[in-house]
């Protein structure tokens, strides 16, 4: 997928060449992304600063990141009896970072603090390893680490994800022999609780219960945290038990967020943890559940490190990680992004605090489990189609209110793909060059514009989705997605008080080298076949047919490709007189979809979409939106 023409990929990825394959395999991956950290520590130890840029919380929390978040991984490599060789560095930095006195000193911890994170890291540490990273310590440093990290627990956590964070801590401090106040562990425990919703998902926040964030904190937070729990607090049995149960059941729709290739679909925020995504089915392995047969899931964690591994993620001269997803790429990070974030993929490493022979490692590798061609989920509102080296999810309903840069992106596009992503805009004045893959945008001054930012209503009505929604208080769209085969059918009605103009997009393709790309446009249709080897179109069926273009957006835009074409089409709406626009999608692999480019479905009437919300499922959604 990537064009490594210009660099080999071995210069761009520290586990390029690994070929992640077994147990010790997966321990070289953890050297070989920790190795590249070892010259940024500083003098004191206490902090990693990569670089001169940060996130929005202060230069402490951001150098604390790099110093904390490969713990993630170091702690269970060296539980499961492999080598480190530099615990003496972490002991140092831990005694330095939490002694107000030092010059490295973190810094008080406040309530909503981003050093609630790397406490986290910490206390997973003195959880699994405290033989390395705690009881070396002289009896002052372990009274400021426990006093630093005791302030952390006490104080008040976004009551999201984060509230596992005073758990997580809790079980390391009760390793140590460190007493913590369990009414407050117990409180969050129950906060943590009321987040679920059902089926094995839970919701990510919302103190009046009324945000449906949806996302990878499910599996690589929620999930992860709640199984640690469950093994590492066996008095608790029956909040332990509901954790493994829960996760079983997620285990069964998350399979669907991969393709047989490993690559996982790209959604929401925080995208820059990466291969964080396989932490889940390590997760499983730590608290020895079978949710899926073990060389089922020991395939779906290998093969998505594997993805990892080709993909040109590192900095060319050092090997480290950087901000962005497939490639460098700031454009898509949020505002608590700093430059040590992306270490909190080393939570995928957890399964190497199992012995060699635990069934996880010796499982013969297994591949992609037969899965229908559509997979439906009503609890959060998508349909996944299922094709050869791709998967397609469709989404309606669930959203976030949170104020974070691309919510409308991340969240309610109508599609996201396991290979070509999704794209971010990049210019709010851009109507007329913007990507909006997977979008329609709307305009009425040619150079703002809305999207789908927010559902009213939202139904799956068996494998076909319904979204109703307002970009403007005086404009209402419904639309619905339909999986046909290879394609997927996209059909909005629309009712404006104002005159709009409209662009929607295909999904977007690698744009590749001396324009070699084969584009190709006729009156209602558009597509291009990438010299890579993907193909991306979309056909009209609106009356009258809409104009078609393909178009370059600005560099930068894609989570996958650094430049892309998109397919788009063009139309007008008339004020105060319905419009109904139609079309049907297709991308992937060119030697895949070449025979179904040239036969697009055809597309449902109005009407009888309509009737089959009778007897759809109402998706919950977010409330408290309106717009203006």
């Amino acid at each position: 997928m990537i064009d490594s023409s210009k660099i080999p990929p071995s210069k761009l990825n520290p586990l390029a060449g690994n070929p992640l394959r077994t147990r010790d395999d997966v321990i070289v991956a953890v050297h070989s992304l920790f190795n590249p950290l070892l010259p940024a520590f500083s003098p004191g130890k206490a902090r990693v600063q990569l670089d001169a840029s940060g996130s929005t919380w202060d230069r402490a929390a951001c150098d604390l990141e790099g110093f904390a978040r490969p713990l993630f991984g170091l702690a269970p490599l060296a539980a499961g009896g492999s080598q480190f060789d530099h615990w003496e560095l972490y002991r140092t930095g831990l005694k330095n970072g939490t002694d107000p006195a030092h010059p490295e000193y973190w810094g008080e911890v406040l309530d909503m603090d981003q050093r609630h994170v790397e406490a986290t890291a910490l206390g997973y540490a003195l959880l699994f390893v405290p033989e390395h990273i705690w009881e070396p310590l002289d009896e002052t440093a372990k009274m400021n680490v426990a006093a630093w990290l005791l302030q952390s627990r006490n104080t008040r956590h976004a009551n999201n994800n984060h509230k596992f964070f005073r758990i997580i801590v809790d079980l390391g401090l009760e390793r140590v022999g460190v007493p913590v106040d369990e009414s407050m562990t117990e409180e969050y425990l129950r906060d943590l609780e009321s987040l679920y919703i059902g089926d094995g998902w839970y919701r990510d926040g919302g103190d009046k219960g009324d945000t449906r964030r949806i996302d990878y904190y499910n599996p690589f937070a929620m999930h992860y945290y709640g199984l640690i729990y469950a093994v590492h607090r066996p008095r608790d049995k029956a909040r332990g038990d509901r954790f493994r149960e829960r996760a079983r059941l997620f285990a069964r729709h998350f399979l669907h967020w991969f393709a047989d290739s490993g690559a996982n679909v790209p959604y929401g925020r925080s995208l820059i943890y990466r291969h964080a995504v396989a932490a889940f089915w390590g997760a499983l392995a730590v608290a020895n559940e079978e949710a899926l047969p073990w060389g089922v899931m020991k395939g779906l964690y290998l093969r998505n490190l594997r993805w990892w591994a080709s993909q040109p993620i590192s900095r060319l001269d050092d090997g480290l990680l950087t901000l962005g997803y497939a490639y460098p790429n700031q454009l898509l990070t949020e505002r608590y992004s700093s430059t040590g974030s992306p270490w909190w993929a080393m939570k995928a490493f957890a399964p190497l605090s199992l012995p060699a022979d635990h069934p996880f490692w010796t499982a013969e590798e297994l591949p992609m489990p037969e899965r229908d061609a559509v997979y439906t989920d009503p609890i959060v509102g998508m349909v996944f189609m299922h094709q050869p080296d791709h998967t397609v999810m469709l989404v309606s309903g669930p959203g976030t209110p949170q104020l974070m840069r691309g919510i409308p992106e991340k969240y309610n596009k109508f599609a996201y793909s396991s290979r070509y992503g999704f794209s971010v805009e990049s210019d709010a004045l851009g109507f007329s060059i913007g990507a909006f893959d997977s979008m329609i945008a709307l305009s009425d001054d040619g150079r703002h514009y809305r999207v789908r930012e927010h559902c009213d209503t939202a139904i799956l009505a068996g494998d076909v989705l319904f979204s109703r929604w307002r970009p403007w208080d005086d404009v209402q769209i419904e639309t619905w997605l339909v999986p046909s085969g290879l394609w997927h059918i996209r059909v909005h009605r629309i009712l404006s008080a104002r005159r709009l103009s409209t662009i929607e997009g295909g999904f977007a393709a690698p744009r590749t080298d001396f324009a070699r790309d084969e584009i190709s446009t006729e009156s209602a249709s558009a597509q291009v076949i990438s010299t890579l080897g993907d193909f991306s179109g979309i056909v009209d069926a609106s009356t009258p047919r809409r104009s078609a273009r393909v178009i370059a957006p600005h560099g930068n835009t894609n989570v996958m490709f650094p430049r892309t074409f998109v397919p788009q089409l063009l139309g007008d709406v008339q004020a105060n007189t319905p419009t109904v626009f139609a079309c049907a999608v297709l991308a992937g692999p060119a030697s895949a979809v070449r025979t179904a480019s040239s036969s697009p479905p055809t597309v449902p009437a109005v009407d009888q979409l309509e009737k089959l919300l009778e007897k759809g499922t109402v998706v919950e959604i977010t409330k408290e939106y309106v717009p203006k």
